[in-house]
């Protein structure tokens, strides 16, 4: 498995709790993945942030940028995924099932999330979320997805060794796919990311339309660190 991890300094004002914060979710992330092969975007970040960084990421697995917007990040991710595809990877056939997680700075995970993941994997699909949006329990007209009349969206339901997952529309920019997935959609992720705010929603109905499903576990193993949208029925505090 691949980590992408883009931290800044910089983002959207949002109301979180007092657990989310840069150093709080990289070192949750650093621990729950701590098999995987590292590497971290870190834009517009002060001398201190770097220090953090640098407890928990070696020096050479981090990427320094001045970029300043998280569709702009994103694309450079997604540059160098590029750049590790070498003629030598491609002859060992090391990348096309190879496992990428795109995680932003803010999100905090369950400590089996790196099993789920994988497990999810295992069903298919093309791309894997670990956060249950509240969003997809909430009508439309109340704030909630706009695919979500009723109280819920229309989906199917699996099951792996560990949980239940369904069929979503939609996720964040926090999300799992493979290389070989990746090759085949690249277009349509950069499609959603030329601004400098990333349209998700879009481009995973797009994504869909195009026959690249989008599962997330139920219960979330992951959540957003915005106190209004915490992946529901786990008390977050204690991760």
């Amino acid at each position: 498995m691949k980590i992408i991890y883009r931290i800044s300094d910089a983002g959207y004002n949002k109301v979180k709790p007092d657990y989310i914060d840069n150093e709080k979710c990289l070192a949750n992330a650093v621990k729950v993945f701590k098999d995987a092969d590292w590497l971290v975007i870190a834009d517009n970040v002060s001398a201190e942030t770097n220090n953090m960084i640098q407890k928990y990421i070696s020096r050479s697995d981090i990427f320094y940028a001045s970029i300043g917007h998280g569709a702009g990040t994103f694309n450079l991710a997604l540059d160098k995924l590029k750049e590790m595809d070498t003629p030598e990877n491609q002859a060992k056939g090391l990348w096309e099932d190879e496992i990428i997680y795109f995680i932003e700075n803010d999100y905090l995970h369950k400590p089996e999330a790196s099993k789920i993941i994988k497990e999810g994997f295992s069903l298919g699909a093309s791309f894997v979320s670990l956060y249950d949006h509240p969003d997809k329990y909430i009508d439309p007209a109340h704030g909630g997805n706009p695919e979500c009349e009723g109280g819920g969206e229309e989906t199917r339901v699996y099951l792996t060794e560990s949980c239940h997952w369904k069929i979503t529309n939609s996720t964040t920019m926090t999300f799992a796919t493979t290389y070989g997935a990746f090759r085949r959609v690249e277009p349509i992720l950069r499609k959603w990311t030329s601004e400098t705010h990333p349209h998700d929603y879009n481009m995973f109905l797009e994504l869909r339309d195009k026959g690249h499903l989008l599962i997330t576990s139920i219960p979330g193993y992951s959540t957003h660190g915005e106190t209004a949208w915490l992946t529901p029925l786990t008390d977050w505090s204690k991760i």
